[in-house]
């Protein structure tokens, strides 16, 4: 059923069914809201609260803070992500305050009468996203991160302090499968067959075992990161079977099959070329008065996001999720 879901998904240009299934939730609003009025909010990645009503609260790891973490525990060597593309994120605090202003804009019949829409009774439909308005790089969150660490080190279990060294990431799925294979898979099938070949005598044995080890970890390790990209949490059945699995099926085999499936699957996310339009709530905030508009402020361009993932957002993260 999985696979029939995935190959249906696609058919239709989804990456997977939890889009998919969106999508078509949103399609049966449209087709029997009868005379109720309906507002479609979609926030793009929701990340800590900026400042109300606690700065840096936050509730389930998002993508991005795969990086955090990775930095805190130093045990995430590498990132499929290219630095220079934009990733859409949103205070939570602005994501609430936008749900409610098109809430109160819309339950008012006179506005609703008066509102534009592209057909004549289709739900309307606000992005609360920053993408267009202000776009914050990869590359923002990856040096706030690294500038933190190194400011504020982490102390390990044996109370030395840990120190932090730069992820190496990589920008594409081609550069991914490319050091896949040379750092992991040639080297395993080689030490395999020669084990083999010598009846396991020489240390090859012990060594290939060792090696396949390391390369079960780059796959838990990937595993971490896909659990983290709650946005798509829709999926996670088949995180957990591949978690159960790559403890009892032969090694190597199974391994490089299920790393290459967790990148197959949200590798699309991960590289996520898109800009959300965001014209209908930037509408929304010029409607609001101005005093509203600060107190329920929703607009991406009074985010320092430099300041905020190193002020904010990470102290968040380690305060509510690591400990």
């Amino acid at each position: 059923m999985k696979d029939l879901g995935i190959t249906r998904a696609r058919h239709f240009g989804w990456p997977n069914t939890y889009v998919f299934t969106k999508s078509m939730g949103e399609m049966v609003l449209g087709q029997l809201k009868c005379d109720l009025p309906v507002v479609i909010v979609r926030p793009s990645i929701i990340t800590s609260v900026q400042n109300d009503p606690l700065p840096g609260w936050i509730e389930g790891t998002r993508t991005i803070d795969t990086i955090v973490i990775g930095y805190a525990k130093q045990n995430l060597t590498y990132f499929l992500a290219d630095l220079n593309l934009t990733m859409d994120v949103m205070p939570g605090d602005m994501v609430v305050n936008a749900m409610m202003a098109a809430i109160v804009a819309h339950s008012s019949s006179s506005l609703e009468k008066t509102q534009s829409h592209p057909e004549p009774h289709a739900p309307a439909v606000y992005h609360v996203s920053s993408s267009r308005r202000n776009p914050a790089p990869y590359n923002v969150l990856h040096e706030a991160g690294f500038r933190y660490f190194t400011e504020h080190p982490r102390v390990g279990p044996d109370g030395r302090t840990v120190r932090t060294h730069k992820m190496t990431f990589l920008s594409s799925m081609a550069s991914f499968h490319l050091f896949m294979m040379l750092r992991y898979r040639l080297l395993l099938e080689l030490l395999h067959l020669l084990s083999v070949l010598c009846c396991g005598l020489f240390g090859l044995d012990t060594l290939y075992h060792d090696q396949a080890r390391k390369y079960r970890l780059v796959g838990l390790n990937l595993l971490r990161m896909a659990f983290l990209i709650t946005s798509i949490s829709g999926r996670r059945e088949y995180l957990l079977d591949g978690a159960a699995y790559m403890m009892t099926r032969p090694l190597l085999l199974y391994c490089c099959r299920f790393v290459m499936h967790l990148v197959d699957l949200y590798g699309p996310f991960a590289l996520f070329k898109g800009c959300f339009d965001d014209v209908n709530l930037n509408k929304l905030r010029l409607a609001m008065t101005s005093n509203h508009g600060s107190l329920f402020n929703f607009d991406p361009k009074t985010i320092d996001w430099d300041d905020y993932f190193y002020s904010v957002h990470i102290p968040g993260v380690l305060k509510h999720m690591l400990n």
